[in-house]
């Protein structure tokens, strides 16, 4: 997930030119503490998780109220709640070489498995 995630992040940041300063994550995989500190160190910037990481239900009825009017984003900003940040604390060369490694894999597993009627018959 984490080098996905860096993929990800990366061809962002080719499209809009623009550097990711820290990444927020939510969803049951951030309560995590060994997976956000592997993706600031992969990354290379903050990580910062909310007190709140179940967050799906909740931005639909915050979407829902903004869109009916009942709020204002200045509204919600104020309810995001930090519980903890992680700092990158892996060297660039490391982090790169993973980085590395994981394409490598990604790009072996290619065609790992041959299209049907090319598989051996089990008789």
């Amino acid at each position: 997930m984490a080098y996905q995630t860096r993929d990800v992040v990366e061809a962002m940041e080719r499209d809009t030119g623009e550097p990711l300063r820290e990444l927020r994550v939510d969803g049951g995989a951030a309560v995590m503490d060994v997976l956000c500190q592997f993706q600031a160190d992969l990354l290379g910037i903050l990580v910062r998780r909310p007190r709140q990481t179940e967050t799906t239900a909740l931005g639909a009825a915050f979407l829902a109220g903004l869109g009916a009017g009942v709020w204002k984003d200045a509204d919600l900003a104020d309810l995001w709640k930090i519980d903890r940040e992680f700092e990158p604390s892996m060297s660039r060369d490391q982090a790169d070489s993973l980085q590395a490694e994981w394409r490598r894999a990604v790009e072996r597993s290619r065609n790992w498995v041959t299209g049907a009627s090319e598989r051996p018959s089990r008789s």
